[in-house]
């Protein structure tokens, strides 16, 4: 038997003449949809596989799938004879193309025995020269394969070296995604050795006793198994190249550190081999160390050196670490462009004012999904930038020597000693804004208009039509706040399940029965306020909100509906609420408490009539006034007809109606007030969503509860609701919180919320209803109409299908909390709003509002 190993993503050629076995040799080693088969292409395009006349539409189509595949990262096999440079010439270009390598398995079998074969074979009647010019093509060839591109060959020279050869697939050497950590990814050391050990110490290394100017390697290891990854460029410039060189050494060889290579590592191993290199950017000071060892240690450091990959691609795929960055469709791929760019980066060809090559900045078009983690240009601070974060933080140039600890995200840095060398372009520094802040002054429609997929921490991914989406991107685009501040909409609530008798549409049994039924008998019950929803993004001051929101408009907070848009027109209003709700929670004390400078409120703002003029306007009051004129006309000429038998009914179910016209008209009246000042509105919190580093999530309804009770205590604007936690397996407790309910909705209440303790619970089929509403008899007039609960009408509606309401409610708060989570992690501010968008474009959805 004969094994080789060949990469588990490439480019496999099989060489070979008609009649070679290539097809059974594929079929044995390779699965079926792995191998793009020429003559099956064929048939593909033309019912025929010899056809030979569909050769040219059949190689389209082979070229066509094959680059589909590799550009997905899968192993391809192209089934073709490939006997000629120029055909093989095609694939390698498509290899490059995708940075895959190029492999070639070369089945050089006697043309005779090819021809026998053919001879056996349905539609092969081919002539002998056939094989034979095949088999002179091929061997013509054969020699220069290698130089042709292809980085693996093997060449089976007869049938029993066809059945003896065993394939072993390999991952490449850049795939490195079994490897979790968490790692310590440390910037540019340039030969910074002291500022390195201060930091390795600062992030809990232990560092073993050793003497400067030795040639011993250096160890170094974290007691908790934490990996220290390097990115690169370990000399030049600095005052201590040997040393530095010595400790990441060690720490590789050790296996408590990992490196990838730089543009002076890469320069400095020329010399090391010998060649001749001009000694510029600090590699004379490097020389000059080494020159002072032995032959051994510049041969260990060069065979170091030279096993170094251009990157790594680790974690599952989330994370990547290359000297320069890396380009999402490079990542764990091997090619010469990948290792050049992830040394050197991209450039135009140009120089700037400084005399320093004009890069392309990649890391603004990035939207992978994978950190990319790098250093070569050198930045006064560490930032992240759509996914990436340049550490090169200048130490040699007397900046400051940057580690990333990840899965955290959260950086580590020493100063400088002091300047080592000159930068020839200073650093920038004091900037107002992140650089991710900067970027996302400007948003990408090409980001959303198009089928989003958005797969959510609650293990489920929830997909948004492209038609939808352009319909959200209509309104966010037109109506909605400074999009820097949008960081949440919040999800419709759940209806509970309908009343099965009665006069009544809904009732909170059903809502209790709804938990019950799904084990969870723990809730808080809250009453409902009949206003308008608003989201208050409040900061303590117009310097914290352009610290975290990137804004620059001197605002410290807006106040926004549900799908987006100000929720006041006048900014005067909406800057003075905002300023009272950050002096309550200065007062409150809440800054402090939860550590923060800003926070998220998710409230009903009261009066109703403060937004919702127009819908009073043009619906909600010509509805009633329509409703009690027929009525009233309707009972005025029956009256003026007698009192006859036969029309009583029909008076009497005219006063039922003219009572629920008025009913409705109560109703509408009891949640408008005029508003003519900002003392005249209630602002009603019921969560307290986001703060800095925090997600409120993880936080019981209760402590919500309480909290904002503290803060209403500190502005009479600020309402408290009235709430109460109960257990459902206590029958009195159940039939308590009917009684409010009951008392709650006479007296003009909308209705009361039940919620699990929790504010997150998952059962055995997922994620249980995080709320649901039950409305009062009364309110759900505005609803429905007037005489939704005739007998009559409530019948059909106790109908009212729930299914895709529930749905729908799940989706849109896994995607605003998903959002949120995103926005308090630093995620690129188009990461965050792709669930906000979502959240609206699901409104598209074709459920029954009244819902």
């Amino acid at each position: 038997m004969t094994k080789i190993s060949i990469p588990d993503f490439a480019l496999v050629v099989l060489i070979g003449s008609t009649g070679s076995g290539k097809s059974s040799f594929a079929a044995k080693h390779f699965l079926g949809t792995e191998i793009i088969s020429s003559d099956h292409c064929r048939a593909l395009v033309s019912d025929d596989e010899t056809d030979l006349a569909a050769t040219g539409d059949a190689f389209d189509l082979l070229n066509y799938t094959a680059a589909i595949r590799l550009k997905r990262r899968l192993l391809t096999v192209i089934d073709a004879t490939s006997v000629k440079r120029e055909d093989r010439s095609k694939l390698v270009q498509l290899a490059r193309k995708y940075h895959a390598l190029p492999v070639a398995l070369v089945l050089d079998i006697d043309p005779k025995i090819c021809h026998e074969r053919n001879q056996q074979r349905p539609n092969r009647d081919f002539g002998e020269h056939v094989t034979r010019n095949h088999a002179k093509a091929l061997r013509r060839g054969l020699r220069g394969l290698q130089k042709e591109g292809f980085r693996n060959v093997h060449i089976m020279k007869s049938p029993e070296d066809v059945d003896a050869l065993q394939i072993e697939r390999q991952p490449l050497w850049t795939d490195n995604r079994q490897d979790h950590g968490p790692f310590d990814i440390i910037g540019d050391i340039h030969g910074c050795f002291d500022e390195l050990t201060e930091l390795l110490g600062n992030l809990g290394y232990q560092i073993d006793p050793y003497e400067d100017g030795s040639e011993d390697l250096i160890r170094a290891r974290h007691p908790e198994g934490r990996i220290a990854f390097f990115v690169g460029d370990i000399t030049d410039r600095g005052p201590k190249n040997l040393n530095a060189l010595r400790l990441v050494m060690g720490m590789c060889d050790e296996g408590s550190g990992r490196c990838v290579v730089g543009n002076h590592d890469f320069k400095l191993n020329k010399w090391l081999k010998g060649k001749s290199v001009t000694q510029t950017h600090g590699l004379d000071l490097t020389v000059a160390e080494l020159e002072q060892t032995s032959d051994a240690f510049r041969k260990q450091a060069s065979d170091f050196i030279w096993d170094l990959r251009s990157h790594a691609w680790l974690a599952d795929g989330k994370l990547v670490i290359a000297h320069a960055g890396l380009k999402e469709e490079m990542h764990g791929r091997g090619s010469g462009h990948v290792r050049n760019f992830a040394m050197f980066g991209e450039t135009t060809g140009e120089v700037d004012e400084f005399g320093l090559p004009v890069r392309l900045e990649w890391a603004k078009d990035y939207r992978g999904k994978a950190d990319v983690v790098f250093g070569h240009t050198p930045m006064a601070d560490a930032e992240w930038l759509n996914h990436t974060m340049c550490i090169d933080t200048g130490c040699v140039f007397g900046g400051k020597l940057t580690a990333l600890r990840w899965p955290e995200r959260e950086t580590v840095s020493v100063p400088a000693k002091q300047q080592y060398a000159i930068p020839a372009k200073p650093l920038d520094a004091g900037q107002s804004l992140t650089a991710q802040q900067d970027h996302d002054k400007l948003l990408y429609f090409d980001d959303y208009a198009t089928k989003m997929r958005i797969e959510t921490r609650f293990k489920s991914t929830i997909q948004i039509p492209e038609e939808n989406s352009l319909a959200a991107l209509e309104v966010m685009s037109r109506f909605a706040v400074d999009p820097r501040w949008l960081i949440y909409l919040p999800p419709t609530m759940a209806a509970c399940p309908t009343a099965s008798e009665g006069p009544f549409l809904e009732r909170p049994e059903q809502a209790m029965d709804h938990y019950a039924g799904r084990g969870v008998t723990d809730l808080v019950v809250e009453e409902k306020h009949m206003g308008s929803r608003a989201l208050l993004v409040v900061a303590k001051n117009a310097e914290a909100a352009q610290v975290r929101f990137g804004v620059e408009d001197g605002k410290a907070g807006v106040i926004f509906t549900r799908t987006g848009r100000p929720f006041f027109k006048d900014e005067t209003s909406e800057a003075a609420v905002v300023g009272r709700v950050a002096a309550s929670m200065q007062s409150s004390g809440l800054w402090d408490e939860l550590g923060t400078d800003w926070v998220l409120l998710d409230a009903e703002l009261m009066p109703w009539s403060a937004k919702a003029q127009d819908l009073l306007k043009r619906q909600y009051y010509p509805t009633v006034a329509a409703a009690e004129q027929s009525a009233a006309a309707l009972i005025e000429a029956l009256i003026r007809k007698g009192d006859a038998d036969d029309l009583s009914d029909l008076k009497a179910k005219a006063e039922i109606r003219l009572s629920n016209a008025r009913l409705m008209g109560k109703t509408i009246d009891g949640y408008c007030w005029q508003a003519g000042s900002i003392d005249d509105y209630r602002i009603a919190p019921f969560h307290i969503l986001a703060s800095e580093g925090h997600v409120h999530s993880d936080r019981p309804h209760t402590w919500h509860m309480e909290t904002i009770s503290e803060l209403a205590e500190g502005d009479p604007i600020i309402q408290a609701t009235g709430w109460k936690r109960i257990n459902l397996d206590d029958p009195a407790e159940r039939k308590a919180v009917v009684e409010w309910w009951l008392d709650h909705t006479s007296k003009g209440g909308e209705g009361l919320v039940f919620k699990p303790t929790d504010f997150l619970v998952r059962g055995e089929k997922g994620m249980i209803q995080p709320a649901m509403k039950v409305r009062g008899r009364d309110y759900l007039r505005i609803i429905y109409g007037p005489d939704y609960d005739l007998p009559e009408n409530i019948e059909r509606l106790r109908q009212r299908g729930l299914g895709r309401k529930f749905s729908l409610a799940e989706r849109e708060f896994k995607l605003g909390f998903e959002g949120l989570h995103r926005f308090v992690e630093g995620l690129p501010l188009s990461k965050v709003h792709e669930c906000a968008l979502a959240v609206l474009a699901l409104e598209s959805e074709p459920v029954d509002p009244r819902l």
